[in-house]
């Protein structure tokens, strides 16, 4: 997310990440990352929330930069933490004596997170006539971002194929199951449950979830999704939550949100929206699951997400529709919910309510999911521009800074720095003592 974006009618998919893409609530703990920094997309807690302390607030390429690292190829996907490492995917056009051949290499990357320095590059997939595939120019082959899980690094490609490496980037497994047609490339980041691994398949036919067992990548579960439509594709990452001592995977496709038990794929509840392309992650606070419809007029819906004693005509507590993101994340804070629409317009609302305290524009076109960290809320624009909110009752912008580079992918946070990726490097920020 880890993001993704689909703009006018012409879907657009960036995981905010993911490529180019969940909040305070019952459960926050992603199995399995407890002593990871941010093993996933949107961090341990799935939601955008860090309790690191000390984080930069003002940084420009002169100021407050730790390292910097160039990166080749184009992927959006964005960076994790685990271990002092950072990883990341990528895709990379071939080479052959010293021309760019017909290929394009999809890969994972590891630096050393004080550095920045490369420890390894590893190639999972090569992909042939790379051009026929469809991808969205403000897409890349590589989007979704990588989960670590308990000394493994777990990536996924979309419709090229999933894949497991250790920490030294040894290939554990490595599959192109379950086997599906996308549309505009891939964007949907993977989620670890126990001994699983749980993508969305969200294609142009029969959308689907699934679970690979993350030890050898075998099919354990496939989850259909009930609800027909003429544009069937979705790029949302799912977000695991508990609610009553039941364990749930919220998975937003096209028209439909679902809750599915994590264990079997079986369905717990369902609720019908009328769009296409969801790509924001699911976010759960307040006692509520906050979801956003994707396009062409996204609304954002809180549900109760009870598995079971809720009626079917009660389970969406409140609707907008009003300036609601198609491509990032929102953030819960305490009793409000943040969201920034793709122009750069942020919305303070009430979690419980959904009514509007304030809505202003801040940047430009925006595809980064929001970050929750030291009291403060980061938001990152396509334009390299990362401003720093004070939450409240009005719009506070402490700091606008900018990297002068394309950005889409969202924020990761390593100890007291900040990582954020550009169309041409990896950036650690830091205030320098």
């Amino acid at each position: 997310m880890k993001f993704l974006q689909c703009i006018s009618r012409r879907p657009v998919v960036l995981l905010l990440s993911a490529s180019l893409l969940g909040l305070a609530g019952c459960s926050k703990k992603s199995p399995g990352s407890a002593k990871a920094e941010w093993p996933e997309f949107r961090g341990p807690t799935q939601d955008g929330h860090s309790t690191a302390t000390d984080l930069p607030v003002e940084w420009s390429p002169e100021k407050n930069i730790i390292w910097k690292t160039d990166l080749p190829g184009r992927s959006w996907s964005s960076p994790i933490v685990a271990k002092g490492k950072v990883y990341l995917t990528n895709a990379v056009a071939a080479k052959d004596d010293n021309n760019l051949s017909d290929k394009v290499s999809l890969r994972v990357l590891s630096l050393d997170a004080a550095t920045g320095a490369l420890l390894w590059d590893k190639e999972m997939f090569s992909i042939d006539a790379p051009q026929s595939f469809g991808v969205h120019e403000k897409n890349s082959h590589a989007s979704p971002t990588a989960v670590y899980d308990e000394g493994h690094v777990y990536v996924h490609y979309g419709h090229f194929g999933s894949a497991c490496v250790d920490e030294l980037g040894n290939i554990v497994w490595k599959t192109t199951e379950p086997a599906y047609k996308s549309e505009h490339g891939n964007g949907a980041c993977p989620v670890i449950f126990q001994d699983l691994l749980i993508l969305n398949c969200d294609g142009q036919e029969e959308p689907f979830v699934a679970a690979l067992d993350k030890r050898d990548g075998k099919l354990r579960w496939k989850t259909v999704r009930g609800r027909k439509g003429k544009n069937l594709y979705a790029l949302c990452t799912p977000l695991l939550i508990e609610v009553g001592g039941q364990q749930e995977l919220i998975t937003v496709g096209t028209r439909i949100v679902q809750a599915l038990d994590p264990k079997n794929g079986k369905e717990l509840w369902h609720v019908y929206h009328e769009e296409y392309c969801a790509v924001p992650r699911p976010v759960f606070s307040n006692g509520l699951v906050f979801i956003s419809t994707g396009f062409e007029q996204a609304t954002a819906m809180a549900i109760r997400p009870e598995a079971k004693g809720v009626p079917s005509d009660q389970r969406v507590v409140w609707t907008t529709n009003k300036q609601v993101p198609k491509t990032p994340s929102m953030v819960a804070v305490g009793a409000d919910l943040y969201m920034v629409s793709d122009t750069g317009v942020v919305t303070c609302l009430d979690a419980k309510t959904g009514t509007v305290h304030w809505q202003e524009r801040v940047g430009k076109m925006t595809s980064a999911s929001l970050l929750y960290a030291d009291g403060k809320i980061y938001m990152q624009d396509e334009f390299g521009k990362g401003y720093v909110l004070k939450p409240g009752p009005k719009l506070e912008i402490l700091a606008t800074n900018d990297l002068k580079d394309k950005s889409l992918a969202s924020y990761a946070v390593s100890g007291q720095h900040l990582l954020i990726r550009t169309q041409h490097a990896l950036w650690c920020v830091g205030e320098k003592k």
